[in-house]
């Protein structure tokens, strides 16, 4: 069979069985992503196949990292209007519903990623190959876009696995391996790479019966039944997300509910919802994030550095932490303390996480046996990377770095997980001040995405540069910040945890603050933020901000750490502590005044953010929004405090500052930066 000579993304090709292979090589991109472009030339050649019927058609991909990694993003974030996104879904619809009609089997050799719409793709296939290796995932993560599968998917994932399967893969977003997937019915064999078109081949020859859903999988989808599980489905996903903040899996259940009994009406349902879903804020800021995570992602690319060995000085929760999860990212990694006691609690949590992470005890153990207990230091000198990770005190940082400096490699970069000590007070202590970065890792380190990357102002520029490549080598997200105190994420959390404390103080129930917080959109309330993080620990980032910024400390906070209740770590803090849960008591349904305490709280998130921007503590609003999405997890779908500030309006917030000054004094006074940097 001959190539259709306007397929640039395609490559059709006939072998002596008459099966045709439709290799999918997307022109000038490292990935397959399904581009308005990309599903015009496939319905193209799906007609040729039509006119000209092969024996078989084999889906693949020519691209080494995956089959296909979804629809294009980027387009739907320009959609305009509901009839403009129903007309991108309907052509969607009606490729993979002419792959799907095709009169012969057909075929999805599936590796790497196959996400979003690429997994829609091979639902509409016959059948479906995935290659054998943890590489291969495998699923449909609309929802966290604000969107959920609209070319086909909900209604074919739903009569392949049964209702309640394909729903809870759906809703969760979670994407699974070639065994989990053929464990569940998603795909119909596994192979490893070397028989990967053998098994494909095979398929088209032997043409068995496609796969079903056993008896009691598929009765989920009874009418009768529909009705009673969705109320089940929604008050699972109501645990985790409000239907006022995010619409997606709420709809994706009445979609089915609905027309679960009816594939073409399920169809039409389907991508009348997503059309109405993508144009709406929810979908339109979470498809933001995606693109600002992208952002983050591209930096520290094209470095060529490539650092393998990784000393970490400092076995606390956090130095632990990181080294651990070097270790799990392929690190090889050594770990240094006062003394082999200091270092074995930290190994302990290594091995639960490892045990956690990777499951597997081959996996496990070559993990433990990269993690290396070191007391005295002796990594220091093949060290690709050294990381500072002790307490918060600039004399013992400079003392320290005075004994690493002459025992590290010449290239090898020196960093600091200092959370709000300027790096220009460190580096006085080295000859080569240069070399000095700051990686400021988040507190869980397994599970925060974000490490600060300060540049002070002696860094280099080729250090910047290794250090944000590392941040992206250990599958982290770095932001450029520049070395002002508490950096950005903790200088803007800052005052929005003591406001939080100053209304506890105030006589407002800790539970009422968190839930004005959380309704708002926070992952949590700033009161058991607080009490996780440790009040001394508050106290301690504070007093330091406090000196710099002439902004005070509330005495309760005081008070508190010197009793000795520091949140969840003793047991006591604004909460009490049960087996490690906060014991609420008070309003946590309280509804009255909780637009005041919400604008209390969030004014003074935004306006020290507005301030941040202002002194350029990092390059534009973009990084800052991107900065506290993923390092406090600020409401994604209201896409960032920047943008929620454009997207409402400045002049409401500003005329709140004003009223809040009057009445709670200079705390809330109006930031100069507003008007100018928040246009």
């Amino acid at each position: 069979m001959e190539m259709t000579p306007e397929l640039k993304h395609l490559r059709i090709e006939s072998d002596a069985d008459n099966i045709a292979w439709l290799h999918i090589d997307r022109a000038e991109s490292a990935t397959n992503v399904l581009t308005h472009e990309v599903l015009d030339e496939l319905d193209r050649a799906f007609r040729e196949l039509e006119n000209q019927p092969p024996r078989g058609l084999v889906i693949l991909s020519d691209k080494a990292n995956g089959f296909v990694a979804g629809a294009d993003i980027r387009e739907f974030s320009r959609v305009a209007d509901f009839d403009g996104a129903l007309e991108i879904i309907h052509k969607g619809q009606s490729v993979f519903t002419r792959l799907a009609e095709l009169p012969f089997p057909s075929v999805a050799l599936i590796h790497g990623f196959c996400l979003g719409g690429g997994l829609e793709m091979s639902l509409a296939c016959r059948y479906r190959v995935a290659r054998d290796d943890p590489g291969t995932r495998l699923g449909l993560p609309e929802v966290r876009l604000g969107i959920h599968p609209g070319f086909g998917g909900s209604v074919r994932l739903s009569r392949l696995l049964g209702g309640l399967k394909a729903m809870e893969l759906m809703l969760s977003g979670r994407s699974v391996d070639g065994r989990q997937a053929k464990r569940i019915g998603l795909v119909d064999a596994t192979a490893p790479e070397r028989h990967l078109r053998a098994t494909g081949r095979a398929l088209v020859l032997g043409s068995p019966s496609p796969s079903r859903p056993g008896r009691m999988a598929a009765l989920s989808n009874h009418g009768l039944l529909r009705p009673a599980l969705a109320g089940i489905l929604r008050k699972q996903v109501a645990a985790r997300a409000s239907e006022k903040h995010y619409p997606a899996p709420y709809a994706l259940i009445d979609v089915w509910k609905d027309n679960a009994g009816d594939p073409g009406r399920m169809m039409e349902a389907e991508a009348r919802s997503v059309a109405k879903l993508v144009t709406g804020s929810t979908a339109q800021n979470l498809v933001r994030v995606f693109l600002l995570q992208e952002r983050l992602k591209m930096l520290g690319r094209d470095t060529g550095f490539q650092p393998r060995c990784v000393h970490v000085v400092g076995a606390g929760v956090m130095g632990g932490d990181i080294a651990a999860w070097c270790a799990v990212q392929g690190m090889q990694v050594s770990l240094q303390d006062q003394s082999p006691e200091r270092i074995a609690p930290a190994i302990k949590r290594a091995h639960a996480l490892f045990k956690r992470r990777l499951k597997k005890p081959r996996l496990m153990q070559q993990a433990m046996d990269r993690l290396f207990p070191d007391h005295q230091g002796l990594g220091v000198s093949r060290a690709d990377v050294v990381i500072e990770s002790i307490f918060e005190d600039g004399d013992a940082k400079r003392e320290l770095y005075r004994e690493l400096e002459p025992r590290m490699k010449t290239d090898a970069v020196l960093a600091t997980n200092t959370s709000s000590i300027p790096l220009e007070e460190l580096a006085v202590s080295l000859s080569r001040p240069e070399r000095l970065v700051g990686l400021h890792f988040f507190n869980p380190v397994a599970k925060m995405q974000l490490i600060e990357v300060v540049r002070g102002a002696s860094s280099g520029e080729e250090t910047v540069a290794r250090a944000m490549s590392f941040a992206r080598k250990i599958d982290r997200l770095p932001l450029p910040v520049t070395s002002t105190p508490g950096f950005l994420v903790n200088r803007i959390l800052m005052p929005y945890l003591m406001e939080a404390v100053v209304l506890e103080s105030e006589g407002v129930a800790p539970a009422a603050i968190d839930k004005a917080a959380t309704d708002f959109g926070m992952p949590m309330g700033p009161i058991e933020l607080a009490d996780t993080v440790g009040l001394d620990i508050c106290l301690h980032v504070a007093e330091i901000l406090a000196g710099h910024f002439q902004t005070t400390v509330p005495d309760k906070l005081r008070r508190m750490v010197a009793d000795g209740h520091l949140g969840r770590k003793s047991g006591q803090g604004f909460y009490r502590y049960k087996k490690g849960k906060p014991v609420r008591q008070g309003a946590s349904t309280r509804t009255e005044g909780m637009e005041e305490i919400s604008d209390r709280l969030v004014l003074r998130l935004l306006n020290e953010s507005v301030a941040c921007l202002r002194e350029q503590v990092v390059e534009d609003a973009d990084m800052l929004d991107a900065g506290m999405i993923f390092g406090t997890g600020f409401a994604p779908f209201r896409g960032g405090p920047m943008h929620y500030i454009h997207d409402s309006g400045e002049k409401s917030f500003r005329e709140k500052l004003r009223r809040q000054q009057k009445a709670h004094g200079d705390r809330f006074a109006e930031d100069p930066g507003w008007g100018t940097a928040t246009t």
